[in-house]
């Protein structure tokens, strides 16, 4: 797993240790880039339990601002076709302008939650109002994959370790 973890950061050049490497993949797996943040989120709480709360607070932070980096793609995307206005519209762009920004509590889910950002920006959505739904949504999501991920027996990881040794 270690040396997964190790070509994961060096294909990047992200730093691999530490809460840089929490954050920088946390702003990454927000954007629609499909990468996983929570394995280095509960690596590093899992060996760092005293910075547990810091390190939630980063790796939230990190994956709001890769949202928000989708809500301005979605903003400058909006600015650039400004002359499509009248070709876009349609049942979704009513839900999300009717729902506002309260929608963005869902930014997290996978497959839905980056479209979500974008589809913000798109739509003009205030961006402090988006940001703080956001962050509270991705607040909630890595509190809760992160203590599920407590409840596993260290047994079923030094398993999976090594099946993924043998691979």
């Amino acid at each position: 797993m270690d040396h997964f973890f190790q070509h994961f950061f060096d294909w990047f050049g992200m730093p691999s240790v530490g809460l840089p490497a929490v954050f920088v993949s946390a702003l990454i797996s927000a954007t629609m880039v499909p990468i996983g943040s929570e394995p280095i989120l509960f690596g590093y709480t899992s060996i760092n339990p005293g910075m547990y709360w810091l390190a939630i607070l980063v790796a939230t932070v990190g994956n709001t601002m890769g949202g928000m980096i989708d809500w301005w793609m979605g903003l400058m995307g909006r600015n650039g076709f400004e002359s499509l206005k009248g070709a876009t519209g349609g049942k979704m762009q009513h839900w999300l302008r009717e729902k506002g920004p309260k929608l963005l509590l869902l930014a997290w889910l996978p497959g839905v939650g980056d479209p979500l950002c974008v589809a913000a920006g798109w739509l003009r959505l205030p961006w402090l109002s988006c940001m703080v739904y956001m962050f509270f949504g991705k607040l909630l999501r890595y509190l809760t994959l992160t203590w599920l991920l407590t409840l596993v027996p260290n047994s079923a990881w030094q398993q999976l370790g090594h099946w993924l040794h043998l691979i």
